[in-house]
């Protein structure tokens, strides 16, 4: 069967691999269908080249799968439309999926007249749907999906998780311009470097009150499938800088031994960043990380206010995120501070909180500020403003209620929403200034650098 699957614009002018998509092309491909990648996140097609492609060229489906977000939501509609559009459209089927569709498929059905919701891991389902299709079976018999048959919902069984991901295939690198992904720039990397996600394992341990995942538990890759896929990143593409994408790579202390240990020993010789937990980032794992070739950490600090970081189900404390930042600084990796603000009952002092606490540790690798918590569909958070009157349900929030990941969702502090936007605006304006002449200082030490030293190896002022 023929498969397009679309990387849609995220209106970035670099973007992020897309590996969900390139995970399912990789399953579609050993299964025998030819599948297309539609590059409009490359490319910047308007949506308008999409129906003009659908017009020309023949698909038995295709395929868009986006997280929860305003922006992906209103994408989706966008896109959906334009699928619709084709004069081929009762020719192919139309899939949709990701985090965003599935935590709500009988709505997102009806809303973009999709004829499937992928719900969950999708490497065995999209097989076994299109081989569904393609006999002209009975679609009930695919396990994690979701459809609509003459005006009634149905969803199928949830598809059970694969037990070793190990035996996943690697995604199908070859139908992407990895050349364009790979320029995307993080903390600690060199202009010449070239960067890549790779996935360590799938899931998480903790269960954060505003946190959606699919798939429960957590499911490790071992070591040596790491290492493999690194190896031949490195050596078909030159890679030399490694995006730990899944959420947690530090799902435990021994667990991080164990893979810093293996690269290390392998010899494996990357840059490479991850997703941590402050509980873990004691001095001892860090060195160890640090050795293996860690450059920034990532963490999800959400709030220094302890009543806070109960409710979100954090199991955290100030004092251990304190303990962790400084244990990260002290042997030479860069922290990531992620913060968010408005979760239930919040005081309007966790912002001060959190302001001193950049001010003293942001050591400016990214510019960093503070959003408002969002309830995402799927999570307890969401749950709990249904429940308390809130929200109505999933379409108040796309349509109404959600209108940017800046901009409050839901106030579910105790202040106006003035008073929080007012304080947010000052937090912000702090942060940003701070980071601006930590930017200033550091160009000044260029120039002192250039000609009191005469340094030679400078390279030009402009930033590209």
């Amino acid at each position: 069967m023929k498969v397009l699957m679309v990387a849609y614009d995220n209106d970035s002018f670099l973007t992020w691999f897309p590996q969900g998509l390139a995970y399912l092309a990789k399953a579609c491909l050993n299964a025998g269908h030819d599948v297309e990648i539609y590059q409009q996140d490359i490319y910047h097609y308007p949506d308008s080249h999409l129906t003009e492609k659908l017009d020309r060229d023949q698909y038995d489906i295709v395929i868009v799968s986006v997280i929860g977000g305003y922006y992906q939501y209103r994408k989706l509609i966008s896109l959906s439309e334009a699928i619709n559009k084709s004069v081929n459209r009762e020719n192919f089927k139309y899939l949709i999926g990701g985090h965003g569709p599935a935590a709500d498929p009988e709505y997102f059905l009806r809303k973009t007249s999709a004829d499937f919701v992928g719900i969950g891991e999708g490497e065995i389902t999209i097989v076994e749907l299109l081989n569904t299709i393609q006999k002209g079976l009975d679609f009930r018999a695919v396990d994690g999906i979701a459809f609509m048959k003459n005006g009634n919902y149905i969803k199928t069984n949830p598809r059970e998780l694969v037990k070793n991901i190990d035996e996943i295939d690697y995604p199908a690198w070859d139908l992407f311009n990895i050349d364009h992904y790979s320029l995307l720039r993080m903390p600690g990397i060199e202009n010449k470097e070239r960067s890549f996600p790779v996935l360590s394992g799938r899931g998480c341990t903790f269960e954060c009150n505003f946190c959606y995942r699919m798939d429960k538990g957590f499911r490790p890759r071992s070591a040596k499938s790491i290492i493999d896929e690194i190896n031949i990143l490195k050596e078909r593409y030159a890679i030399s800088y490694i995006i730990f994408s899944d959420e947690l790579l530090m799902s435990s202390k021994e667990r991080t031994r164990e893979l810093c240990e293996a690269f290390i020993e392998h010899n494996v010789e990357v840059k490479w960043e991850c997703n941590g937990r402050l509980n873990y980032a004691d001095e001892e794992i860090l060195r160890l990380m640090k050795k293996a070739g860690c450059v920034f950490i990532n963490y999800g600090i959400e709030s220094l206010d302890n009543d806070t970081l109960k409710v979100m189900n954090k199991a955290l404390t100030k004092e251990v995120i304190t303990r962790g930042i400084e244990n990260t600084l002290k042997v030479g990796i860069s922290p990531g501070f992620n913060i968010i603000y408005g979760n239930i009952n919040e005081p309007l002092e966790a912002i001060d909180e959190a302001v001193e606490f950049l001010f003293k540790y942001d050591d400016h690798a990214q510019l960093r500020t503070i959003r408002p918590v969002t309830p995402y569909p799927g999570t307890p958070l969401f749950e709990y403003a249904i429940e308390k009157g809130y929200l109505k349900d999933i379409e108040d929030f796309y349509e109404n209620k959600h209108t940017n990941s800046d901009l409050l969702s839901i106030n579910f502090t105790k202040y106006s929403d003035e008073e929080v936007y007012d304080k947010l605006n000052w937090a912000n304006k702090k942060l940003i200034d701070k980071y601006i002449d930590n930017q200033k200082t550091s160009m000044m030490k260029v120039c002192d650098d250039l000609y009191r030293n005469k340094n030679s190896e400078f390279r030009g002022f402009r930033q590209t």
